[in-house]
């Protein structure tokens, strides 16, 4: 998981904006004793140099562990009251200083060297600690984006894969053959460029580009704000298509409807079981670019057959983005998908339509 690589701290941006700029959150504090504590506090962020304030309250002594880009790890131990600030460089280097900013306040100066993430002498324990915290705000932050989604009626798909598998082309295929049924939006995730979403644009439907720097997928945080800047209308397909890789976006829910895997007839029929994590949380498995079959060894068969043995329940359709192959059945998919949101949405409005009534009437009762 990427904690253990430190990818992309800092690094996301929204059509070219940082994100998390001014405003407040949730941080959580991993101590060295393995224990976490998390505040909330006001954020502002200045290019790659991140500067972040929190007020901690009441006094606290703790020891914070540092690891520095050679490796060598040193801790200290301080207490804090009121502001506790933290300034990053983002140079990747190895300098540190703890110095005190002011009577009630400390800071760190640290680069965003890979072995600040993990540190060697790390136990276990609290590897395993800091992995649980942050897939638990992750969480958070998905059931956020699918409560969100669930009230404006819209099916949300996170399409993952290997780069190079076709996930935009199939999306520019599968938007032509929709436009003017149902209403679509796009959520790009690449670590550079707006080149997908300028794709997808082209088309005539909304779509905002997230890139994660170094970071290797998107997240639930990601996700909620870019919904705030593209606002994706009700009763509609929102495609999320995450950062080409097979490993990280399989532990991170976005707060999406299905995990849709696509996999490309030019990759390796064994993918399914060399990253079984990933084909394990997928829905569906799209065999993408089957009319290149004729031309290559691959064995589709053996490739669903390896889907079913990691996943027996997942399902899998055989298309070609470019030819139109196979395509019915995954917009049939996308149709049902949309239609069952769409139910839900209503059969919620209608319960509090009862409710409200069944209210309405006791208070007539009681005038």
């Amino acid at each position: 998981m990427c904690v253990t690589c430190g990818c992309g701290s800092g690094e996301t941006r929204i059509e070219g904006q940082a994100l998390d700029r001014d405003h407040s959150h949730e941080h959580p504090h991993v101590h060295a004793d393995g224990t976490v504590h998390s505040h909330s506090h006001d954020h502002v962020h200045e290019a790659h140099g991140e500067s972040h304030h929190h007020d901690h309250g009441p006094v606290a002594a703790h020891q914070h562990d540092h690891t520095h880009a050679d490796g060598t790890t040193h801790s200290h131990a301080h207490a804090h009251q009121g502001d506790h600030a933290h300034e990053h460089d983002g140079s990747g280097g190895s300098n540190h200083a703890y110095r005190p900013a002011a009577a009630n306040a400390h800071s760190h100066t640290h680069g965003h060297a890979p072995a600040h993430s993990h540190a060697p002498g790390m136990t276990q324990a609290r590897m395993l600690k800091i992995e649980q915290d942050i897939l638990a705000k992750n969480d958070a932050y998905a059931a956020r984006n699918r409560a969100l989604l669930a009230e404006r009626g819209v099916f949300a798909l996170n399409l993952v894969s290997s780069p190079g598998s076709g996930k935009t082309t199939l999306l520019v295929r599968t938007i032509g053959a929709l436009n003017g049924q149902m209403p679509m939006a796009v959520i790009e995730g690449d670590q550079q460029t707006a080149l997908d979403a300028d794709r997808i644009r082209a088309t005539g439907a909304p779509a905002i580009q997230v890139n994660t720097g170094k970071g290797c997928h998107l997240d639930a945080h990601m996700v909620g704000h870019a919904l705030e800047s593209l606002a994706a209308a009700e009763d509609g397909l929102l495609f999320i298509e995450n950062v080409g890789n097979l490993v990280c976006p399989a532990a991170f829910d976005l707060g999406e409807a299905h995990k849709v895997a696509v996999l490309s007839v030019t990759e390796g029929e064994d993918k399914p079981l060399k990253y079984p994590d990933m084909f394990q949380a997928a829905t569906l498995m799209i065999l993408n670019k089957v009319d290149l079959l004729p031309h290559l060894s691959f064995d589709a068969d053996k490739a669903e057959a390896y889907a079913k043995r990691v996943n027996p329940s997942i399902r899998v359709l055989r298309l070609s983005a470019t030819s139109g192959e196979g395509m019915d059945a995954w917009l049939d998919f996308l149709r049902a998908g949309l239609a069952a949101a769409r139910a839900k949405r209503q059969e919620t409005v209608d319960s509090l339509k009862r409710r409200i009534a069944e209210l309405e009437r006791q208070l007539a009762a009681k005038a």
